[in-house]
């Protein structure tokens, strides 16, 4: 689809403004978002939507660089070799190009920079990438399903709106292109791998992809918010870390000599209720979770092997890295009790941080000026995870600022599929707050 830039939309905000032009129109953000939704990939595997993104954005005149161009694996966590060689199959049969696959190198995430070729500050976006690993559900009441536009993957889609992440972020595109003569400094998009389950932000971070940025936008269409609500700074950000624990045991038969076997699933068994009994914290909230547990070899076999993913949270760095701590320690106490071995390696990570007053009054005054929005709240409590706080603070420990916003979409309590479905109209609302902040940060408002 080649943007046009002639034309602007007469009820956008940021094209109503003198000098200003805003080709985008809400049909061009809804089918944008439908195209992303039919090709989930899970995480540190999302091949077809790096491509589509790298494409589009050299397209538009971006600097583009995919993969192992910027991502140096040896900081990559969560990734599954498994889940790698299947999305590129995948994506070879879906067209993705050779050379982009090959640039890849086997990393997904995309870096897209536009250099206006005035002095400038730099801006950047963080767009996720990942779905989630979830069955589309076949109702008719479902959105997807009864518009046509379910994914094609069994076992993943977007249910968390990255889809309508990326869709924006392209329009969003269009609209620097579209008035690049009125634009100073550069404009970044980070597409980031592996968002859910905390996985994609530390490697961006140890790119150095950040160091030059002075401003960091981040947002999340909110399902659990009601339609035309935005957060302006969403508060209590939980820190977490993701840990899988892998016991090592003995394998005996369990009738004719179980006396010598070493029982790995009954250590990690015992882990399991131990971790969850993690004393909560007078200074904050804290969360544990203990969400798999894959033990055993066979009926008969006395375990030799267990598998545990477990994540902590807690309101503040200090409460969750001593709960992280602590969940190693207790599981390292059953492994003995039970006289085996077990390993544990860090998958993931989230930080708090503190919003920058500047940009929480820019993103209040652009809420306000965005259509569809009803309420424009300080804040809220998040009570969740989200591992663009690493990058956020490192931006913020450069020197520069940051922000992150909510911009609700949710459906009726009533429907069945509330908490997987948003209303696609408020993708034009995140997209008019990022246009004219776009406006706002580049001085010519």
């Amino acid at each position: 689809m080649q943007p046009t830039y002639d034309q602007t939309d007469p009820t956008s905000p940021a094209g109503s403004i003198p000098h200003w032009i805003d080709p985008v129109r809400e049909a061009d953000l809804v089918a944008r978002r439908r195209t992303v939704h039919r090709t989930p990939e899970t995480g540190w595997a999302e091949f077809i939507a790096t491509a589509r993104a790298a494409e589009f954005f050299t397209s538009l005149g971006f600097k583009v660089m995919v993969g192992r161009e910027f991502i140096d694996p040896i900081y990559v966590r969560g990734r599954s070799d498994t889940e790698v060689s299947e999305s590129e199959r995948l994506a070879k049969a879906a067209g993705v190009s050779p050379v982009l696959l090959q640039r890849m190198g086997g990393l997904t995430g995309l870096c897209a920079t536009f250099d206006t070729g005035r002095p400038g500050k730099t801006l950047a976006f963080r767009v996720e990438l990942d779905a989630l690993k979830m069955d589309e559900p076949a109702d008719p009441d479902h959105i997807p399903y009864k518009e046509g536009f379910a994914s094609e993957r069994p076992g993943l889609m977007h249910a968390c709106g990255h889809d309508g992440h990326q869709a924006v972020a392209f329009e969003l595109g269009r609209f620097i292109v579209a008035n690049r003569d009125r634009l100073t400094g550069r404009i970044r998009f980070i597409f980031q791998p592996g968002e859910e389950g905390s996985r994609g932000a530390y490697p961006i971070v140890q790119s150095g992809l950040l160091d030059d940025v002075d401003t960091l936008l981040c947002a999340h269409i909110a399902t659990d918010l009601q339609a035309g609500t935005v957060v302006a700074a969403p508060e209590k950000f939980l820190c977490t870390t993701k840990i899988d624990l892998h016991f090592e045991g003995m394998q005996a038969h369990a009738g004719m000599q179980p006396q010598l076997g070493r029982n790995a699933l009954l250590a990690a068994a015992d882990a399991a209720l131990i971790l969850m009994a993690l004393p909560r914290h007078s200074d904050g909230m804290t969360r544990v979770n203990v969400g798999t547990l894959h033990a055993g070899e066979g009926r008969n076999v006395i375990a030799a092997h267990a598998d545990m993913e477990v994540e902590v949270r807690g309101e503040n760095e200090a409460i969750n890295r001593e709960l992280a701590r602590e969940a190693v320690t207790r599981a390292q106490g059953c492994a003995m009790a039970f006289g085996v071995k077990m390993s544990h390696k860090i998958m993931g990570e989230a930080v708090d941080f503190v919003p920058d007053d500047g940009i929480v009054q820019m993103i209040t005054v652009c809420a306000r000026r965005a259509r569809y929005v009803r309420e424009v709240r300080p804040s809220v409590p998040l009570n969740g995870s989200d591992d663009a706080t690493l990058m956020i603070r490192r931006v913020q420990s450069q020197g520069g600022r940051a922000g992150y916003f909510l911009v609700g979409a949710g459906l009726e309590a009533s429907h069945e599929h509330a908490a997987v479905d948003f209303d696609e109209r408020y993708l034009v609302t995140l997209y008019d707050i990022f246009a004219n902040l776009v406006i706002g940060l580049s001085g010519n408002w």
